[in-house]
Formats: C-alpha cells, structure tokens, sequence
C-alpha cells in the first residue's frame, strides 16, 4: 500500500514538474523571441536613419554586432550588398518571403532556413526611400544557445523539487499508513490511534466490525456450547436405556417403557437437529429466497388446521381469525414462522386454555398477532426469548419436546422479511407475539 501511495504521489509530482517546466520554457522561448524580433527591428531602424540607400549602407556599415546579417537587396531581386557573403556570389532574392512582404506593405518577416550560410535564421526586412530592401537576420543557433544556458538551471530547479517532494511524499505516505499499521499490530487498541480527521469514519468501520466479529464468535462458541450439551442429555438416555435393555436388566413391562423413552428422546434429537440445520441455513444466507405476493390469512388458516388435533391432545383450543391480506413473502418461511408460534403458544398454555391466530391491516401494515393464554413470560426474561436455546421454564421445555430454537427460527424470518416483532406478556396469564409486515 505504501509502495503504491508512493508512487502514485511521485508520479503526480512528476507530471506536474514536467508539464509546469514545459510550459514555462514554452513561454520564455515565445518571449524571447519576440524580444529578437524586437532588437532586429530596432537595428533595422537605426541602420535606416544612417543611411538613404542600399549603397551608402554599404560603404559606411561597420557590423558592430557580429551576431547580425545585414543584406541590401535592390528591387530586382539582386543583392547589392550582405555583411556574410559577397553580393555578386549570391542568387537573385525577389522570391523570399521577408523581401515580398516588405516590397507590398513596407515590412516582412520569417523564419527559414538558409542555403547561402546552410543555417536556420530569422529574418527581418523593411523597404528604404530609395526602394532597396534591407534586411536583417540573426542565426536561430544564437538564440537557442541563450535558451539552453537557461534551461539548464530549470531542469536543476525541477531535479531539486522532485527530490523535495520524494521526500515529503513518503512523509505524508508514512502519516497516512501509520494508523493502519497500529490497527494491524493491536486492534485493542483502537481508541488510542491518532489519526487524520478523514480516516475516522474508516477507523469507526474498522472498530464495528472488530466488536461484530468477536460478538459472532462469542456466539458461535456459546452456541456450540449449548448444541453439544442440547444433544447429550437425550443421547444420553438412549444410550442409557438402550444399555439397560441390552444387559437383561429390564422386565418385560420396563422394556416397553425405556423403548417409550428411547422412541421420545430420538425425536427430540431429530426435532433439534432439523432446527440447527435450520438456523444455520437462515444464518449462512446463501440459499437464493423467492418472494411472491401470499395470501397471510390462508396460510394462518392452513396452520391452524393442521395444529388442531396437537391442541386438542393438550386440551387447547386454537382459532383463526380476520381476513385476506396479501404480503410479499416467501411462503415457506411464512409457514415455518406461523408453526413455530402457534407451537409454542400450544406447548406452553394451560389445560383448558385458547391459542388464537389474527391476520389484519393496521394502517399500511399487515399484522400477524398469535395470542395465548398461557404461563406467560417474566418480564425479566422477555428480551432474552428470542435467544438460542433460551427457555423460561426449562424443565416444561423438556417435558413438551421443545428445543429453545423455534423463536430463534421466528427471529430471523422476521428480520430476512424487514418486518417488525413485538411481545406482550404477562407471567401467569398469558402471551402475544405481533409481527408487523411493512406494506
């Protein structure tokens, strides 16, 4: 990570030093051309007022400035007169670009290469009383000469920055890593990191889910915990009643019985099995859920027909109530979650006691409400019903077959269909358990 902040910010430097010193020889080129240009035209002026043609210029020019070419060139073309080469050794010159420009509007000028000197030279020309043109011209050598004694101290400059900002780069690098690597070294520590104002909703993310992994280990753990000692105690008395059965100790008339026994503790073993393999199903969250539009009264309706029989074994009545109400759901999980309600609410009610199923709309909600008239829930226990393996009174959870999972199971229905849970109890009198499914 630092390797690459690192050169990421050098490469930015980089451009940013290239493209800053390209633009700024660009511009002092641009301007020190202009300044040539200027200087020709001031020594073109003043080679004018000492002289009214191209003859006299010849005869009293001196060339102070060894760096300049002067050359006289009359209107046919012909040159009378050049500071570099003799006039007679020189072509006709009416079909350079400088000497039409200065023929047609008094002035001209270009940049070109030159065949007589075989160099690139600039050209500056003006037209005389008499007619002649006199031009003149400075090699392009000269000037970029000056520009590169020049663009030796800003390519320096530019080496010394990119230095500067290496450095500064892997301070800033260091700055910003620094917090992260004291999080990789003692995530304990969170609270004591000091950090950029910018990386605090990072370290939030970080604290909340170092805080969710340890809580869903703690829970795996206690519940790894709860299932090896859920699963013992009824493989414990198969395995005991089997023994006793099995060494001729038993009668006849207790062999039936511990078969009785062996038969219901096998069930309660597959019972919690399938709500393990249930619940870790819900919680693994890879198995694709399809949701369509479902009619909540009839399968509440369905529900209850089917518990019937189970609520008449325990001396309970169970009754559906309300009307049609269609929610977007996925119809299984709806039976499984009417089941394990209306299965608790038998289990834990009373000889004689009701168990009553109501679907309805409550504004834009659709509720589910499974009351009974139970044992009910201490108030101290309510917020804990929905844990894995919680049972109020456990010795009735034993004595019904219950496993402690199927509210858990109802929990996480809940939650997988946004919807909202609600528990009224009170203890000794009776429960009721709303689910509310948002419109």
């Amino acid at each position: 990570m630092k390797k690459k902040i690192n050169t990421y910010l050098l490469l930015t430097v980089f451009i940013t030093l290239v493209a800053t010193l390209s633009m700024a020889v660009a511009i002092f080129h641009h301007m020190y051309r202009e300044q040539v240009i200027g200087d020709m035209q001031t020594y073109t002026t003043l080679l004018q007022s000492m002289a009214s043609s191209g003859e006299e210029l010849a005869e009293h020019y001196t060339r102070p400035d060894p760096e300049l070419r002067v050359t006289v060139i009359a209107q046919d073309g012909s040159v009378v007169y050049d500071s570099e080469a003799g006039g007679a050794a020189l072509g006709n010159h009416a079909d350079r670009p400088e000497v039409q420009q200065a023929e047609e509007s008094g002035q001209g000028y270009s940049v070109r290469h030159s065949d007589t000197l075989n160099r690139d030279m600039y050209y500056y020309a003006v037209r005389m009383e008499d007619g002649d043109i006199l031009r003149v011209s400075k090699e392009e050598a000269s000037i970029w000469g000056m520009f590169t004694k020049t663009t030796r101290g800003i390519v320096g400059i530019g080496i010394l920055m990119f230095a500067l900002c290496f450095f500064l780069a892997r301070y800033i690098t260091d700055g910003i890593v620094r917090p992260i690597e004291q999080l990789a070294d003692d995530i304990d520590a969170i609270d004591e990191i000091h950090t950029y104002e910018e990386l605090v909703p990072f370290i939030t993310t970080i604290r909340q889910q170092h805080e969710d992994i340890i809580k869903s280990a703690k829970m795996r753990q206690e519940f790894t915990a709860n299932v090896s000692h859920e699963l013992k105690t009824p493989l414990t008395s198969i395995s005991g009643y089997a023994e006793l059965i099995e060494t001729g100790i038993a009668g006849e008339n207790e062999v039936r019985r511990f078969a009785r026994e062996i038969h219901r503790n096998a069930k309660r073993l597959l019972t919690l099995i399938n709500d393990i393999i249930r619940l870790s199903e819900l919680d693994s969250d890879q198995k694709e859920v399809s949701y369509t539009e479902v009619d909540l009264y009839d399968i509440a309706e369905t529900c209850v027909e089917m518990l019937k029989l189970n609520a008449e074994n325990h001396g309970i009545k169970i009754a559906c109530h309300g009307s049609r109400c269609m929610i977007h759901a996925n119809r299984e999980m709806m039976e499984e979650l009417l089941f394990n309600l209306c299965d608790n609410a038998i289990r834990y009610n009373r000889l004689g006691g009701r168990v009553d199923v109501m679907v309805g709309m409550r504004g834009n909600q659709t509720y589910l409400i499974v009351r009974d008239t139970g044992i009910g829930i201490p108030e101290e226990s309510q917020e804990r019903v929905f844990e894995r393996f919680y049972r109020v009174d456990k010795s009735r959870s034993k004595l019904t077959g219950g496993t402690g999972l199927g509210l858990a199971i109802v929990k996480h229905i809940v939650a997988q269909h946004h919807a909202e849970l609600e528990l009224k109890s009170e203890f000794g009198r009776g429960t009721e358990i709303t689910v509310l499914f948002q419109d």
